[in-house]
């Protein structure tokens, strides 16, 4: 039939699409492009699905039925709430929403694998269809309910990790519940049976969810960028399998790719942590020091924003650091106002970025991008940490764990051995920060400690103000 050559052409163009634009997205140059390629490639797939209802060899009128006029409402209505959210939200809040729309990814292939297990779809296909389905619904229901906690955890709605008595084995304990059933569902196709009865269904659902929400709630504050990340590998393979079982091309090739970027970039993000995922996942990372390195030694010394200014005004290098505080007191403006006062003054100006600075992976690529900050000054840990000792002035805004010596020394730390901004070996290191407490993971950093170091407290947005006025007045 023609409506089925017009379909599998729509597929093919829009997974090429979805290629192109994942390749544009690897530079900070043609990312936004790549953005708009992808997501035309998205809406090209969308409109495929409806040519199902179009007998076009028969040059029959296309047929609304209740589904279809349910689906353009469902479309309508995600549209103008991704729209209008997608506007109105910060970029402090930008975590957040990643996290919430990856968990809507994964409830969305959770879904269809329900609907299409309750209906005996998935049985009727055979053993294989009805594993992926189950693979598929499990993997994305763990993603829509992780999703959710790491969306309350970056929104301050949920500040502590919570754990159960043997948590772990409790885990254990729902990811064999789930497979059972799985297999129990499995094995149903086998026999041949027509539908799956629905409390089976309902009772794997809830166990998945279940799982999700308590392999999330202990991870520390410091891990939830590779978390993020691992959600959305999770999500993208969900999608993957629901591809396979509904035979759809563009949902094999969309999730399959979001799947293995997600992956990759997990996997770089755990070793830039100097960690295993695993460990990420299973372990109590982001707790408290437990002191048997003795006591940190040194004071912290607090520093006027404007002699930080003039110091960095008369450098020959500068290299900052950017964190979340940054993005929360949306500062990028004034401090790209600031670094273009220095490079007018002959200073040598860079950015380091560390991979999980911020709270999602690329946090802090794109807060630059928004300040409109060039990008051949912004550079990765590996590329820049050897010019820290040669630079006289290190500034650090609003960034903690990823600066943190401790992590070098202090084998009593939560985050002994991961990989940091060799910051403390600049020759005068000064630190934005709004107060004296702790950073997101709850550890003590010695940086702030160090006899090169100095404290200026404030909210960044205004001590980069009080920087520029102060730069403003030399010259």
């Amino acid at each position: 039939m023609f409506s089925t050559f017009l379909i599998d052409a729509a597929y093919f163009v829009a997974a090429f699409l979805f290629l192109y634009g994942l390749k544009r997205m690897a530079s900070p140059v043609t990312a936004r492009s790549g953005i708009v390629v992808a997501g035309g490639g998205m809406v090209l797939a969308v409109a495929a699905a409806f040519l199902y209802g179009f007998d076009v060899s028969a040059r029959a009128e296309p047929y609304l039925t209740t589904n279809v006029i349910l689906l353009v409402i469902a479309l309508g209505l995600g549209i103008g709430w991704a729209w209008i959210s997608g506007k109105r939200v910060a970029m402090t809040d930008m975590p957040q929403m990643v996290a919430l729309y990856n968990g809507m990814g994964g409830g969305a292939a959770a879904a269809i694998a329900a609907t299409e297990l309750l209906s005996g779809n998935a049985l009727a296909h055979g053993p294989v269809v009805t594993v992926l389905a189950i693979l598929g619904g499990l993997i994305g229901a763990v993603a829509l309910s992780g999703s959710l906690i790491a969306w309350a955890k970056l929104d301050g709605r949920m500040n502590k990790a919570w754990r159960l008595p043997k948590h772990q084995y409790v885990n254990a304990a729902l990811l064999c519940g789930a497979l059972f059933i799985g297999a129990v569902v499995t094995v149903m196709a086998v026999v041949g049976a027509e539908e799956t009865p629905i409390l089976l269904i309902l009772v794997f659902f809830a166990v998945a969810l279940a799982l999700g929400v308590l392999l999330t709630t202990p991870i520390g504050g410091a891990d939830m960028p590779v978390v993020i990340s691992l959600y959305n590998a999770f999500t993208g393979l969900a999608v993957a399998f629901e591809g396979f079982v509904l035979q759809n091309p563009a949902m094999i090739i969309a999730g399959t790719v979001v799947g293995s970027a997600g992956t990759l970039l997990t996997l770089m993000m755990a070793k830039a942590m100097n960690r295993q995922v695993s460990n990420i996942i299973f372990s109590d990372f982001g707790g408290e020091d437990d002191g048997s390195d003795g006591e940190i030694q040194g004071t912290m010394k607090a520093c006027d924003a404007s002699d930080a200014a003039i110091s960095m005004f008369y450098a020959n290098k500068v290299i900052i650091v950017p964190g979340y505080g940054l993005a929360v007191a949306q500062a990028q403006h004034k401090l790209y106002e600031f670094v273009k006062l220095l490079q007018k003054q002959g200073v040598e100006v860079s950015f380091a970025i560390h991979p999980v600075a911020g709270r999602m992976p690329g946090h802090m690529n794109v807060l630059l991008a928004e300040a409109g900050v060039p990008y051949d000054i912004i550079h990765d840990l590996e590329d820049i940490n050897e010019e820290f000792a040669q630079a006289d002035v290190a500034i650090v805004l609003g960034a903690n764990d990823v600066v943190n010596p401790a992590a070098r020394t202090r084998k009593s730390s939560p985050i002994y051995g991961m990989p940091i901004l060799n910051v403390d070996q600049a020759r005068q290191a000064y630190v934005v920060k709004r107060g004296q407490g702790k950073g997101y993971s709850g550890v003590e950093n010695e940086l702030f400690f160090l006899d090169n170091t100095s404290m200026v407290y404030g909210d960044a947005q205004k001590v980069m103000v009080q920087m520029i006025e102060a730069v403003k007045s030399l010259g």
